[in-house]
């Protein structure tokens, strides 16, 4: 059996094709969101060749670069099985419908609208980063890119007693989002410096660059964008060496070594679940679409800067 699911099938085309609905329980999708740094590498063709099998999404058909159904934030009801009435997420692409094992099924906490639970998979990511991060009560900590991870490490970050946390980003409309997550607000020419801690979010050489030079002595940098092919230049002259930085990469695909034993996936996203509960979060929503007009609006809503958190819209009967 078959739904329809949106393919990316040329660089820079997409279209509604059959999905596989797969095995397990049934699910209707309600919403999936897009997740617009990765899913702009998969719609340009740019997933290199040494990725193509650890980029692979749980639920992906096709294969990279074209053509291939992908995502994974995706809210939906079961209609049966042992979850059945309970509204979940799941790692799933953008599709009407889907089965999935209920191992691979996270029911919604209460108090966690469907609307809001697609940032779902971006916390998880933020709450990794966090971790990777080795960053504590009191540290002055700077975010370099005010994106939907960028926001949520801030969000996170700034929960932590006594961090002063600031949000740094290009474009300065961003500054109401920050100052309600909990944030300060700098443009790159006023970023602090002399920070424990640095968080790259912005997928761009200017941004590392930036993030290099608000680090510390002995401080951490945290590189938590996915650059794809495009080559990176990491500007490691300077007072890179004399300042004793380190330079860490963050990956959601696995759990921090020190946490690893106590910790499984399906903790870590029921956390970060819990830790989306809060009604200022749906300030990372920043449009909505229906899914039939998703293939022609895609590649305008990847490229947009302003685009956070684009979500889609299922018609249920």
């Amino acid at each position: 059996m078959r739904a329809k699911a949106l393919w990316c099938i040329a660089p820079g085309q997409a279209e509604i094709r059959p999905g596989l609905l797969g095995e397990g329980c049934r699910v209707e999708t309600l919403f999936t969101a897009i997740s617009r740094g990765t899913e702009r590498l998969v719609f340009e063709g740019r997933v290199p060749d040494s990725e193509h099998a650890r980029m692979r999404a749980p639920a992906q058909e096709g294969a990279f670069p074209f053509p291939v159904k992908y995502g994974y934030c995706t809210v939906g009801r079961v209609i049966d099985g042992a979850l059945a009435g309970r509204v979940v997420f799941a790692l799933h692409p953008h599709q009407t419908g889907f089965c999935m094992s209920p191992e691979m099924l996270t029911p919604l906490p209460d108090g966690l609208p469907p609307a809001r639970a697609v940032l779902g998979a971006n916390m998880e990511t933020a709450l990794n980063i966090l971790w990777d991060s080795g960053a504590s009560a009191g540290d002055r900590i700077a975010v370099v890119g005010a994106g939907v991870v960028g926001a949520l490490v801030g969000y996170l970050a700034a929960r932590l007693p006594g961090a002063d946390v600031t949000l740094i980003d290009r474009l300065p409309a961003r500054a109401p989002l920050g100052h309600a997550l909990g944030c300060a607000f700098a443009m790159p020419e006023a970023a602090p410096k002399k920070c424990d801690v640095v968080i790259h979010t912005s997928a761009t050489s200017q941004g590392l660059a930036l993030a290099l030079d608000c680090a510390g002595q002995e401080a951490t940098i945290v590189e938590a964008s996915w650059h794809g092919s495009t080559p990176t230049a990491v500007p490691l002259g300077g007072a890179f060496h004399s300042r004793r930085l380190r330079l860490v990469s963050s990956q959601v695909g696995q759990l921090p070594a020190l946490r690893a034993p106590r910790w499984s996936y399906a903790r870590r996203m029921a956390k970060a679940l819990d830790l989306l509960c809060e009604p200022v979060l749906d300030r990372l929503i920043s449009g909505e679409t229906p899914f039939e007009d998703l293939p022609a609006r895609y590649g305008a809503i990847l490229s947009d800067p302003d685009t956070l958190c684009h979500r889609i819209r299922y018609h249920t009967t």
